[in-house]
């Protein structure tokens, strides 16, 4: 069992957990991930790491309350403990000496976002953060993001709180303006990770993805977490979470993703008549 020792409010639907899980935090670098089960007949749910801390021994996971299994997470509280922490999954992200790397997260994405930034930061690069909400009360982490960064933009989507519009219009006035950058590293909606993708292929900027696809096993033996890169099949928590954004096949990526959403939300309504919720 894996006690929660810290539960926040983020936003609308968007929950922090800090999780005591020792044998994560042994061996956890940035880009890992974990698993979670939150019941015996629950599913499993791959849940990216937003922080973690060896001395306490704890991760923090940021998540959105979107279906069954997220909302049964986030009615757990303080003291009480997740059934299953299955971690740390997946490679840690390349990290080195690069030069200028454009950090490009949106949504959830943003939290595993900020450890993968704090080491490039460690590393010597120099690190400009490029962070997209829907609106500002969806805002979390922007200071945490600005400690980590050497220049912070921020844009929401209603312009009701930084530049209007999205991270790829952000993304688009440093690439025309002649910026030089060495790396792109994305992560959040598969669709602004593709556009993302698409932008930065012209100028031959080595873009990194983190995709976070439907998981069963978590070891790369069930394959159901299957992508195409590069024409080949790769399955994303064994040989990701990170890959060559020129590479995805992000269309499929996408259609895989929904695949299951009809039956995930009968399975939601169900079950909300079931508890009255």
């Amino acid at each position: 069992m894996f006690k929660i020792l810290r539960k926040e409010l983020l936003g609308p639907e968007m929950f922090l957990m800090e999780v005591f899980a020792p044998n994560v935090t042994r061996r956890v670098e940035p880009g890992q991930f974990i698993i979670v089960r939150v019941s015996e007949t629950g599913e499993r749910i791959p849940l990216s790491i937003g922080d973690f801390d060896r001395e306490r021994q704890t991760v923090v996971i940021v998540f959105q309350r979107v279906g069954k299994t997220s909302y049964l997470l986030s009615t757990l509280n303080e003291g009480d403990s997740i059934l299953d922490v299955v971690g740390p999954l997946g490679h840690p992200t390349e990290v080195d000496k690069f030069g200028t790397v454009v950090c490009v997260g949106g949504g959830i994405g943003i939290a595993p976002m900020y450890p993968i930034a704090k080491k490039l930061k460690r590393e010597g690069n120099k690190v400009i953060s490029i962070i997209g909400y829907r609106s500002k009360e969806h805002v979390f982490w922007e200071e945490r993001l600005r400690e980590a960064s050497d220049e912070l933009l921020l844009a929401t989507n209603d312009g009701s709180y930084g530049k209007k519009g999205f991270v790829t219009d952000v993304l688009r006035e440093l690439l025309e303006g002649g910026m030089k950058i060495d790396r792109v590293i994305t992560i959040g909606p598969p669709v602004m990770m593709k556009a993302v993708a698409d932008m930065t292929k012209p100028y031959s900027i080595k873009t990194i993805a983190s995709l976070n696809s439907i998981m069963v096993c978590g070891l790369g033996m069930c394959g159901v977490c299957r992508v195409t890169v590069g024409g080949k099949t790769k399955f994303t928590c064994a040989d990701g979470p990170d890959f060559d954004a020129h590479l995805v096949d992000f269309d499929e990526f996408m259609k895989r993703l929904s695949m299951y959403r009809d039956e995930e939300k009968l399975s939601f309504e169900l079950w909300k008549k079931e508890v009255g919720v």
